[in-house]
């Protein structure tokens, strides 16, 4: 992160990743995650579903959705929160490249 002052106040600018700025554990991974719950989140506002119905459609308890949606989605992994989007009626799609650097990253990128 790089660090600049404006008008006497630091200012922190952020990675992009803010799992990574905390210095979390597995920050890839909980920013791909963090974007696919976004997702189950926007589906189910457009599909005006509660979470009741939802958990039933993605086949999810919904006490389990209820705390993904707010931010705990240790118990789900990437694979169920893909399924549940499928299960939402949304297409994924996996796009693999080489990378410029020694190792490389995940990413979410959404349409």
């Amino acid at each position: 992160m790089k660090r600049h002052v404006i008008d006497g106040v630091e200012v922190w600018e952020g990675s992009g990743n803010v799992f990574a700025d905390l210095g979390l554990p597995d920050a890839e991974e909980l920013k791909i995650k963090s974007g696919l719950v976004a997702e189950i989140a926007k589906a189910m506002r457009r599909r005006g579903l509660t979470q009741q119905a939802a958990a039933e459609i993605v086949g999810i308890p919904q006490p389990r959705l209820s705390a993904a949606l707010r931010g705990d989605f240790a118990k789900l992994s990437e694979r169920k929160l893909m399924d549940s989007l499928n299960r939402l009626g949304y297409d994924i799609e996996i796009k693999v490249k080489r990378t410029r650097k020694a190792l490389g990253c995940r990413q979410l990128a959404l349409a």
